[in-house]
């Protein structure tokens, strides 16, 4: 049995999408510690690894704090928590070292920690990967690197490494890993052609594992989800377009809300809308006949597995890029979010469930994506790494 540690990040698009990973390591016979703040200890401990719980300075979900949508800002909070975290790691571990590290792209620690004790290492990205020409592609996205504030943050994010012994700079220790499992379906890759196959493997998102059922109260009418992820979801005008465009359509309409906006500031829905703080996302899926989505790559996973026919409606970061590759799948339709009235909104509904060719693009690509291998596949990409 082998000793792998997990080194996660305290958010659920930076948790879920390993879970069916570490399921899968566990059921094999190895032992996985997973460093995660409190929140998360009885998630991870269901997929049968060994919390090791830290204490942790990013914004609780749990408790309604959101993340910032600066890009440096959000970045900042990463090294924040590797700081804070790291020597509480480097101390439990220091008689149980693991065989292996594996790191989600925010657990900075892990990677840290493999390059003090010269471990097998192998990040596992719940997002898109550079590829080659990366940075002259995305040169309007990574405008934010030109800022004072940016340099600020690469000199502290060095002055780490330097003093932790690594001999990385910033750029190279937070995104060329040296081994990665890519957990988004190909797909959703901007130029997977150039993306180099010695370190990057694709296996699509881990569901293979995850069971489905039928979200309670569930009927035979058409139902649509709506849900904006974990951080982006202090939107009741939003939620209340949702519910004024699709319920006279006869469709089931159910939201989940999320932490930061209560019903009450939503306000009266008509009958048929559902309003919750959360639902699980994945089960509703599997019944769902469309899915309203902040385009995050957790959920636009999700959708794609599950063959859903997605509305986009991205907020920050990656999601703008996932909602024109959902649209140009043909599988989705991209709603700016200063343009998602309720007229707009029913129209790409009916547009993308009125369509023989978006229901069988959405089946082929279904198929892809379950192809992948998910769990098992990256399992055996890990396992394959242990020494010895």
């Amino acid at each position: 049995m082998s000793h792998i540690l997990m080194a996660g990040a305290g958010a659920h698009g930076h948790t879920n999408p390993h879970l069916g990973v570490v399921a899968e390591l566990t059921e094999r016979g190895h032992r996985v510690s997973w460093v995660i703040p409190e929140p998360f200890a009885a998630t991870v401990a269901a997929a049968g690894a060994t919390p090791l719980v830290v204490d942790s300075v990013v914004p609780d979900e749990a408790k309604g704090e959101s993340w910032p949508e600066d890009p440096v800002a959000g970045m900042s909070l990463f090294l924040d928590e590797a700081e804070h975290v790291y020597p509480q790691v480097e101390k439990v571990l220091a008689g149980d070292r693991p065989d292996l590290v594996l790191y989600d792209i925010g657990g900075y620690p892990g990677r840290a920690l493999a390059a003090r004790w010269c471990l097998p290492l192998v990040q596992l990205s719940p997002s898109m990967v550079a590829w080659e020409g990366f940075e002259e592609d995305m040169g309007e996205a990574l405008a934010f690197r030109r800022t004072s504030e940016h340099a600020a943050y690469q000199r502290r994010f060095q002055a780490w490494l330097d003093g932790l012994g690594i001999a990385l700079n910033p750029d190279e220790f937070a995104g060329r890993p040296p081994r990665c499992l890519v957990e988004i379906p190909r797909v959703l890759q901007p130029h997977a052609d150039r993306v180099d196959e010695r370190v990057y493997t694709f296996v699509g998102p881990a569901l293979d594992r995850r069971r489905e059922e039928r979200p309670a109260g569930s009927s035979d009418e058409p139902m649509v989800l709506v849900s904006l992820g974990s951080n982006y979801t202090r939107q009741p005008d939003f939620y209340r377009a949702c519910a004024e465009a699709f319920a006279p359509l006869g469709w089931r309409v159910v939201i989940a809300a999320g932490a930061h906006v209560t019903a009450e500031e939503i306000g009266p829905v008509p009958a048929g809308v559902e309003i919750h703080r959360w639902v699980p996302q994945f089960a509703a899926l599997g019944h769902a006949r469309a899915f309203v989505t902040h385009a995050g790559a957790g959920g636009c996973s999700e959708g794609l597995y599950q063959g859903v026919p997605m509305i986009a409606v991205p907020q920050a970061v990656d999601q703008f890029g996932n909602a024109a590759l959902l649209e140009a799948l043909g599988v989705g339709r991209h709603v700016p979010r200063e343009e998602a009235s309720p007229a707009r909104l029913r129209q790409a509904l009916l547009e993308l469930t009125g369509s023989p060719e978006v229901a069988a693009r959405c089946a082929a690509v279904r198929t892809e994506v379950r192809a992948e291998g998910g769990a098992r596949a990256a399992a055996d990409v890990v396992e394959s790494l242990l020494p010895g």
